[in-house]
């Protein structure tokens, strides 16, 4: 719980961002708010003038309020006899938005001053509003037939569950067309190859192709590891007041509510670790916005996991969770000490890595990014090829309908999805897959 200290100093914060920094305007609304006068007041107005003008554009009420707890003058007052007392509250917000950052100033983003323009733009009344961006306590608490998301355990290849929250069908569009006009907008560290327009999984193999290392690190948890004070904290740095950052992370993010985590608790599915995860506002594996949020979110890790690979001479990429880094053969004899260097860095940026899942793969052996092999060139696994041909000629021998085992609804699209896949890879190689699927009669 706040002290009264830290309420003090929030009361003043309000105060001083009413209106321009200049000194005599910001003392004037300090001795309003506190009801007199104090020598302190004057030295923190000229200190906060000094500020550079983008550092007091992008000021919040609590970073600055966090600022006058600090201040030395704010200090001695509150061991004097007459401590302050905030005697009036100044609630006026500054209005409009922050320019955004240096080197996305080319970046067309919707200009949202307030939060009544974000619900107009949405098409959401500001009942709906309310009820959309209600707080995570009401979340974890309310009824399932109230909540915003569907939930859903799958199993992973690898081992272990996953948890899918997919937004209903009213929540979902306002979501899309968020990451369209908004997220999609922003680019994220080159580095990021998985879930932007400009880059592939073919990219974030072919980076790495004819190394003689490959070493490969995994995310734990990606989605979920990153918090909504941290989607929060990306749409102030976009230019938008703390209550529409509010609201946009509102609408982005959720808390899983206590019967789904209570369910998989007692059925033993999801770690102590991952429940508390999933209990804390996360981003929602599941929603549009998701993914393009995480890559904002994680574009710290990837310039310090890009600095890194320079130092070491390496190549870096990442693929949502995945990470890989590629060089020459004293990656493999240091892999210990880079391995260490690569689990600090995610720690000390809200994400850990899955150290069983660490791989170190050279040359001798099949050197796979993403199920992809890149040995000599980014190719289809030869395993993969094989079992498809097969099926293929199976389809072509037997019929199509024979070797559909696992029901899938649409097998006709799935197979010629998997051809041009392997197209995509490896052309001159698909081209006996391509006829053989030319072969098939779908009417047999």
């Amino acid at each position: 719980m706040p002290t009264l200290r830290r309420l003090t100093a929030l009361a003043v914060a309000r105060a001083m961002l009413a209106g321009p920094p200049k000194v005599a305007g910001l003392v004037a609304r300090m001795r309003a708010c506190l009801g007199a006068d104090a020598g302190w007041h004057t030295a923190l107005a000229e200190r906060c003038v000094r500020l550079p003008g983008e550092h007091w554009r992008r000021l919040t009420t609590r970073t600055l309020a966090t600022l006058i707890e600090r201040d030395t003058g704010y200090g001695h007052a509150w061991l004097a006899d007459q401590k302050p007392n905030v005697r009036r509250h100044i609630l006026r917000e500054r209005t409009g938005m922050q320019p955004l950052p240096l080197g996305l100033d080319h970046c067309q983003v919707p200009y949202w001053p307030h939060t009544a323009a974000l619900g107009e733009w949405l098409g959401v009344s500001d009942a709906g509003m309310w009820r959309l961006t209600r707080p995570s306590a009401w979340q974890r608490r309310a009824h399932l037939g109230e909540q915003h998301y569907r939930y859903q355990l799958l199993a992973k290849r690898s081992g272990g569950w996953r948890l899918l929250e997919v937004p209903h069908p009213y929540l979902k569009p306002l979501q899309r067309r968020l990451l369209d006009d908004l997220l999609d907008r922003i680019p994220p560290h080159e580095a990021a190859c998985g879930y932007t327009r400009e880059r592939s999984v073919l990219d974030h193999a072919r980076a790495h192709v004819g190394r003689a290392v490959v070493l490969k690190f995994d995310l734990q948890d990606f989605f979920t590891s990153v918090r909504a004070s941290r989607v929060h904290a990306l749409f102030a740095t976009l230019g938008y007041s703390e209550t529409v950052a509010r609201e946009l992370a509102a609408l982005c993010t959720t808390a899983t509510p206590e019967p789904v985590l209570r369910r998989m608790h007692e059925d033993g599915q999801l770690t102590w670790t991952q429940l508390q995860r999933l209990r804390d506002p996360h981003l929602p594996q599941g929603a549009p916005t998701s993914a393009a949020l995480a890559n904002l979110c994680a574009f710290r890790l990837d310039l310090r996991m890009d600095g890194l690979a320079h130092v070491l001479g390496a190549r870096y990429t990442r693929y949502a969770d995945d990470i890989v880094l590629s060089g020459g053969t004293h990656l493999r004899d240091t892999l210990p000490r880079i391995e260490a260097w690569v689990g600090r860095i995610a720690l000390e940026e809200g994400f850990a890595l899955n150290h069983r899942k660490t791989r170190c793969l050279t040359t001798g052996r099949r050197q796979a990014v993403c199920n992809i092999v890149v040995n000599r060139r980014a190719n289809l696994p030869r395993d993969e090829f094989d079992r498809l041909k097969a099926i293929l000629h199976q389809c072509v021998t037997q019929g199509p309908d024979i070797q559909n085992r696992e029901g899938r609804p649409h097998w006709r699209e799935y197979l010629q999805g998997r051809v041009a896949w392997a197209t995509q890879l490896n052309p001159a190689k698909a081209q006996r897959l391509k006829r053989l699927l030319d072969q098939i009669d779908w009417n047999r």
